[in-house]
């Protein structure tokens, strides 16, 4: 409905994304369908394929790109959110394990990714963490309850232990530097609670703004 002064009353709702099978390559032959519980919220623009799990309450803001097309499975817990802007995307065969299951990405419950962090595979995100801004985890175990800041890169087969504090922009490359890492200081743990505390109001939130409706295979229909 638009008003008097030619502006539209309330969200003009062009509610669209895709989510995919991915399409068959040499790298990787068999089309797999996303699965994505029916409380999880994707946003406009996300572009989803192939084998990916996103499990309940998570948070896709619009512009995340998720390409299990080359590296395979993704999964991506509960209460999680990848702002916008967020990259995920993996190596053929290359993987780490979690639960005596092989992963491309895994990322675990109640874990913020940032708007414009790439999460490359392989790589393992364990519960809680934090992501920040613009910050690179490519070919690394993440300890649960860690947080890499803004701009910081976390790579080459490097191990955080729990509750990890990766300082802005530094480079974690070798194994000596992620074990050299202090704790979380309590500024930034207070920050990364906040960050979750918001997000998992939105799933619901912005179901109830687009005026969604989900069948159960968690796609919009």
């Amino acid at each position: 409905m638009w008003n008097h002064h030619g502006y539209q009353n309330g969200p003009y709702n062009l509610y669209t994304y895709y989510a995919g099978y991915n399409p068959p390559t040499s790298v990787n032959p068999y089309p797999r369908f996303p699965t994505i519980d029916n409380q999880a919220f994707l946003s406009p623009f996300t572009f989803v394929v192939g084998d990916v799990t996103i499990q309940k309450n998570t948070f896709v803001a619009p512009f995340v790109s998720i390409r299990a097309d080359e590296g395979t499975p993704f999964y991506i817990g509960s209460n999680s959110n990848l702002q916008d802007g967020v990259i995920l995307h993996g190596l053929k065969n290359k993987y780490f394990e979690k639960d005596n299951k092989r992963y491309s990405i895994y990322i675990g419950d109640q874990v913020s990714c940032a708007h414009g962090a790439l999460i490359h595979g392989p790589c393992r995100v364990d519960d809680n963490v934090f992501i920040g801004f613009k910050a690179i985890v490519y070919n690394a175990i993440i300890g649960e309850r860690s947080f890499i800041s803004s701009g910081a890169v976390v790579t080459n087969g490097v191990k955080l232990r729990p509750n990890s504090f990766v300082p802005p922009g530094a480079s974690i490359d070798t194994q000596h530097k992620a074990d050299s890492l202090g704790t979380v200081p309590k500024t930034e743990e207070e920050f990364a609670k906040e960050v979750q505390r918001v997000n998992q109001e939105f799933p619901a939130a912005y179901s109830l703004y687009f005026g969604k409706n989900k069948c159960s295979c968690g796609l919009a229909c």
